[in-house]
C-alpha cells in the first residue's frame, strides 16, 4: 500500500509561508460534468488553462501547481491497463496500487516523471456498458516542491466520480483510511446507538487538519473566504456518510421520521439545536479547533462550528434545508435553518434564514446584540 499522509511537520510550516500570491482566477464551487457526471472542487487558485471542456481539463493552481483530468470512453479495458498505458507514455517511475472506492474499480499512483513529483488518481465513472469510461487525474508540480504536496493530494481528494459519492469520503481518504468493520456505538443522546465504522473518527479528523493548512495558506489574501467555503464543504462531504447512522437514530428519536408541518419542523429544529448546545465546550487552538463529527456525535462535545455543521446535518436528514455561517471578526460559527417563525434572519441565496446559535442555552432565532451585523458573515451552503 501505498502512503499517501497529509499532516507532516514540514509541510505544515512552510505552506503558512509559501502561498502569499494567489491567481486571479478562483474556484469558489464544484465543477459539475454533465457529459460524464463527475464533480471536482478545487482548491482555490486552480485557473483552467487547456482542454476541450468535455473530456479534457487542464488547471494552472498556486504556484508551479498542475492538475490535469482526461476521461477515456471505451479506449482501455480495465484501470489497468489504462494506468500501464499513462505510465509508459509520460515514463512515469513511481509505484501504483489499486483498490475499491465505493464498488468502483480505481487505482493510486505516485508520479515521479519529467522532473516532477505528485500523485495521480485512475477511477471508474458510471455506466450501463461493460467498458465503463475512466477517469484520470495528474495533480503534480516540479519534484523540488514537496512543499505543495497537500494542494495536490486535496485536488485529487475532491473528486466525485458520480452524485452518489458527492456525500462520501473522497477517494484519497478512502485509500489511506480504509473504514474498518462497523461497530455499535452509543451516541450522546441517551439510549441511543448507531453503526459507527472504527476508523472513521481518525480518518475524519486528518481530513480536518490538511483542509485546514490548505485554508490556512490564503490568510492575508483576497480569497480566504472561498478558502473558507471549500473547507466546511470539504469537512461536510467526508463527515455525512461516517455519521449517517448515527443522525438518522437521533432524528427519528426527535420525531423525523414523521410528515412535518411547520411548526413541528420549528419543534424538530429546537430540539436539535438544544441537543448541540448541550456539548462540552472543547477547544484545540493548536490545530484546525474543529472536532470530527463522528466523536462530536458520539462523545457530546466540540467547538461552534462542528456543533453547528453537526446540527445542519441533522436538520438535512428531515429535509429542512440548512447551512452554517461563519464569521471571521467574531471568530465564531452559528447553524441556519429554512422554518417559519420569529427570529432574527440573514438573507443568503434567496433564503431568509434563521439563525441558531449552538454555544448558548438560548432559544432558535436569538442571537447576541454584539454580533448581529450580517456584513461580518458569511453563509456556508452544503446540498
Amino acid at each position: 500500500m501505498l502512503t499517501v499522509k497529509s499532516t507532516d511537520n514540514y509541510i505544515m510550516r512552510k505552506f503558512l509561508i509559501l502561498l502569499i500570491f494567489i491567481p486571479a482566477f478562483t474556484f469558489a464551487e464544484s465543477m459539475y460534468s454533465p457529459t460524464w457526471g463527475f464533480l471536482l472542487d478545487l482548491p482555490a487558485g486552480y485557473e483552467y488553462v487547456d482542454g476541450d471542456g468535455r473530456d479534457r481539463f487542464s488547471f494552472s493552481g498556486p504556484e508551479e501547481l498542475m492538475f490535469d483530468l482526461v476521461v477515456y470512453n471505451t479506449r482501455y479495458n480495465s484501470i489497468q491497463e489504462l494506468v500501464t498505458d499513462v505510465n509508459s507514455r509520460i515514463s512515469n517511475k513511481g509505484d501504483v496500487d489499486y483498490f475499491i472506492y465505493n464498488g468502483r474499480q480505481a487505482a493510486i499512483m505516485k508520479l515521479t516523471f519529467g522532473g516532477n513529483d505528485g500523485w495521480g488518481l485512475a477511477v471508474e465513472l458510471d455506466s450501463s456498458s461493460d467498458r465503463p469510461p475512466m477517469l484520470l487525474a495528474l495533480a503534480y508540480c516540479p519534484a523540488n516542491r514537496t512543499d505543495l504536496e497537500l494542494f495536490s493530494i486535496s485536488a485529487l481528494d475532491s473528486i466525485c466520480p458520480s452524485p452518489a459519492e458527492r456525500f462520501y469520503p473522497g477517494p484519497i481518504m478512502e485509500y489511506s483510511y480504509p473504514r474498518g468493520a462497523q461497530r455499535n456505538t452509543p451516541l450522546a443522546v441517551r439510549g441511543l446507538s448507531a453503526l459507527v465504522y472504527e476508523n472513521d473518527a481518525e480518518a475524519a479528523q486528518v481530513l480536518i487538519e490538511r483542509e485546514f493548512l490548505i485554508m490556512q495558506a490564503y490568510i492575508s489574501t483576497p480569497y480566504l473566504q472561498d478558502a473558507c467555503i471549500r473547507y466546511y464543504r470539504f469537512i461536510y462531504r467526508d463527515s455525512f456518510d461516517r455519521i449517517t447512522s448515527a443522525v438518522s437514530e437521533i432524528a427519528y428519536n426527535f420525531g423525523g421520521h414523521l410528515i412535518l408541518t411547520d411548526e413541528q419542523k420549528r419543534i424538530f429544529t429546537q430540539r436539535a439545536l438544544s441537543f448541540v448546545q448541550g456539548f462540552n465546550y472543547e477547544r484545540d487552538l493548536n490545530g484546525s479547533d474543529f472536532l470530527n463529527l463522528v466523536t462530536a456525535v458520539t462523545q457530546g462535545r466540540g467547538d461552534c462550528d462542528s456543533r453547528a455543521m453537526l446540527f445542519a446535518l441533522i436538520l438535512t436528514h428531515v429535509d429542512i434545508q440548512s447551512a452554517i455561517m461563519i464569521s471571521h471578526q467574531y471568530s465564531h460559527a452559528m447553524g441556519l435553518a429554512d422554518i417559519a417563525g420569529n427570529g432574527a434572519r440573514f438573507e443568503s441565496y434567496g433564503i431568509q434564514w434563521l439563525v441558531a446559535e449552538t454555544t448558548a442555552n438560548i432559544d432558535i432565532g436569538l442571537i447576541a446584540q454584539d454580533q448581529n451585523d450580517p456584513r461580518n458573515w458569511f453563509i456556508v451552503l452544503f446540498e
